[in-house]
């Protein structure tokens, strides 16, 4: 299937070919008929892709300072290469799509395949998007006016802010896309509308619809306002302008009646001035997006709604909302379109943005019967899997399939891989677009959404599953099965009983497991394992993790997706812990910092103690700051010590010249956490065969040492650990 993409960084604007989406649980695949240009959003998408570096930098110092601070923790280069992957990743545009359902996933009820709907979805022939952003289209209402539902949402949940009342006097500052559909939306609650702009088209086009409207460069929109309504001014002001000057936001106080309501749904400069906002005692309100339910992970990704007595318009509501608006009569969209143009002429609309005067475009998504049948209901998984141009593939012994192609496949797991010379016949994504880049980029010749058909492929030797953590299980027990290697990110499991799936299912097939543990493959954790090696015995091993704050509604924190940071990543300082004391853990104790420590992991101290006597500290520690070094490592043996920081420093203490072979006892390096070698290895053994690069019973203790620590947590003891 095509879709539509903004390469950041070359600026062009591309229609490509992708694998179809896979509908997941909770979704809805959905056959595009038509889609919405939203030309003020995406021109300035656009923009920013087309402008240098430079420019984009002064679009964004925001990102500069963040770009500043990781220069000095991460240093230049690994900061350069970082920004560059960014640029790299190509943004899908759109987000108001209008089609037919073609499939749904599990646990969705309200929709069938053959439903008329609309969604948030991109530019892209078939999209697959959450149900409670999806909505069905009325009788009466067609495809082309369904498109504009998604951007309608946004304007109407700016007027939910207001809160407008029959008869009120309400100013629309800006008559965009938004702002024509905002004021009909007023008209049609009662309120007396005023619209402003300065082209005298979109005026013309507001005052079609009924509406007084103005154009506030040929006239003082301040005063005629204000004189319309009796001198007392308007008891609200809707802005949907966009424009980076701060006179939108003057004048929009200065129009106001006292006490009066602003709210912002465009973008416009916000440098207030204070006494504008004070002597009338203005409220101000941003608008975002489509209403309540936006950005919430849990309404959004898991479907689940707020309760209607008690939030009465989310977003689906508002799209509902809206669509009734248009079968009722109440909001006229069809005289907006400005052109309809054939997905396959795009460029008629991306090619000169800045030249163009329309109010909307749509896009028309082919609609032949030969082109249809292909999506009928299960073929669209002929379609998941994808040839990438013209790439050459020769299989041989170790070929991989790599799935799952976020940011850390990006960053680290495919250059490594290439530099292993690693055959990786595969890339595999839930939505297409991120292992077509990749695939194009590595010289991989499937970019791939079919898991399945990726694993009954008997080319495939082994898979790499690099996906949310919560995945992280069942797509190791599925590899296995279908008889593949697997090299799994960590964590292996969130769950005690995936973890004894897991165990059963290396019980029977004899496959192998590899975690990515890295860090025990770093150069320096070599070293410290030789050095401790000449004079084997219990240690004292310390771990100081300088994890940093991650906001509280990132993924990672969530127990059922991301496992929260001790499972999905302290477990790397375990298996460190492991590796350099040569035992196993035998019992588990964690105290965490704060008043309700059971609900506070991000700063946690983990006592573990193991076979042969040794212990281990480690501190995982989000509160520090971050010109501090990330991670650092202590040991302390036999009237000896070994101090690693940041994976670029290795200092010894009491050691010869013959024992660490550096006359001042320091093994610097650029930063080394490991991952090259261990993805050296990790291709040697598949190609050449031999037992896992961490033995699985080490795996397997690591993964429920973690399990342990939370359990200690909750219990407020030590934990017992069970090794078979």
């Amino acid at each position: 299937m095509r879709q539509i993409i903004q390469d950041l960084k070359s600026g062009e604007t591309i229609l490509e070919e992708v694998p179809t989406p896979r509908v997941g649980a909770g979704k809805v695949l959905i056959k595009t008929h038509r889609s919405l240009v939203s030309l003020g959003t995406e021109k300035m998408l656009v923009n920013f892709g087309q402008a240098n570096l430079l420019e984009k930098a002064r679009q964004q110092p925001e990102k500069v300072k963040q770009v500043i601070d990781k220069m000095k923790t991460d240093g230049i280069k690994p900061t350069f290469e970082a920004v560059f992957r960014k640029l790299d990743t190509p943004l899908p545009l759109g987000y108001s799509q209008a089609g037919e359902v073609i499939a749904v996933g599990k646990g969705v009820t309200e929709f069938q395949i053959g439903d008329r709907v609309i969604s948030n979805g991109n530019h892209a022939e078939i999209v697959s998007v959450p149900k409670n952003l999806v909505a069905k289209i009325p009788v009466g209402v067609t495809y082309d006016e369904a498109a504009f539902t998604v951007v309608g949402a946004i304007g109407l949940q700016g007027i939910r802010l207001i809160e407008p009342t029959f008869g009120e006097n309400v100013v629309v500052l800006g008559l965009g896309l938004i702002g024509l559909i905002s004021a009909q939306l007023l008209k049609a609650n009662g309120c007396d509308v005023i619209g402003l702009d300065l082209d005298q088209e979109k005026v013309e086009r507001a005052r079609s619809y009924g509406i007084t409207a103005i154009n506030s460069g040929q006239q003082d929109a301040v005063k005629f306002v204000k004189k319309k309504n009796g001198d007392i001014g308007a008891d609200a002001v809707l802005i949907t302008a966009s424009t980076k000057s701060n006179a939108v936001i003057k004048q929009a106080a200065n129009m106001s009646r006292k006490r009066g309501r602003i709210v912002l749904v465009g973008v416009v400069g916000l440098d207030i001035d204070r006494s504008d906002f004070y002597e009338k005692e203005l409220s101000f309100q941003v608008s975002c997006s489509y209403g309540p339910g936006r950005y919430d992970e849990e309404y959004e990704q898991k479907g689940k709604d707020y309760p209607l007595p008690y939030v009465r318009w989310t977003e689906k509501r508002n799209f509902q909302a809206v669509l009734r608006a248009m079968a009722e009569g109440q909001l006229d969209v069809e005289s907006l379109i400005t052109e309809r143009v054939p997905l396959e002429d795009y460029e008629e609309i991306y090619g000169d943005m800045d030249g163009m005067d329309s109010i909307a475009s749509i896009l028309e998504y082919p609609l032949k019967t030969e082109d249809s049948q292909e999506y009928t209901e299960g073929a669209e998984k002929n379609n998941r899997t994808i040839k990438v141009g013209d790439i050459s593939f020769e299989g041989g012994t170790g070929t991989m399939a790599v799935i799952g192609a976020g940011n850390f496949t990006q960053a680290m797991i495919m250059p490594s891989l290439k530099d292993a010379g690693a055959t990786v016949k595969y890339i595999v994504s839930s939505g297409g677009l991120s292992s077509t880049t990749l695939a194009k980029k590595y010289d991989v010749p499937n970019s791939s959404t079919d898991l399945e058909a990726v694993l009954i492929d008997d080319e495939v030797d082994g898979v790499l599953v690099t996906t949310r953590h919560n995945l992280h299980a069942g797509m190791t027990v599925q590899a296995l099965k279908a008889g593949k290697q697997v090299f799994v990110e960590k964590p292996l499991a969130l769950k005690e009983e995936e973890l004894d799936e897991i165990i059963e299912a290396v019980e029977e097939t004899a496959n192998t497991v590899t975690v990515g543990f890295n860090r025990r493959f770093s150069s320096h954790a070599e070293k410290m394992k030789e050095l401790v090696g000449q004079q084997p015995g219990p240690m004292n091993v310390i771990a100081t993790m300088n994890a940093g704050h991650i906001p509280a509604d990132v993924w990672v924190h969530d127990p059922e997706v991301g496992g929260g940071r001790i499972i999905g990543e302290a477990c790397h300082y375990v298996d460190l812990i492991t590796y350099l004391t040569g035992s196993r853990v035998t019992e588990v104790s964690m105290q965490a910092m704060g008043t309700n420590p059971k609900e506070n992991t991000d700063n946690a101290s983990i006592h573990l103690k193991y076979e042969n006597g040794s212990l281990g500290v480690i501190n995982y520690f989000a509160n520090g700051n971050k010109s501090y070094s990330k991670e650092r490592v202590e040991v302390y043996h036999q009237e000896r010590n070994l101090i690693m920081d940041n994976f670029r420093k290795l200092y010894g203490y009491g050691f010869d010249d013959s024992f660490f072979s550096l006359s001042n006892k320091v093994l610097s390096t650029k930063q080394d956490k490991g991952h090259k070698n261990q993805f050296n290895l990790l291709t040697k053994r598949w190609k050449e065969g031999g037992e896992p690069l961490i033995p699985f019973d080490e795996i397997v203790n690591t993964t429920r040492a973690t399990f342990a620590a939370i359990e200690s947590l909750k219990q407020g003891k030590w934990i017992q650990m069970i090794n078979r």
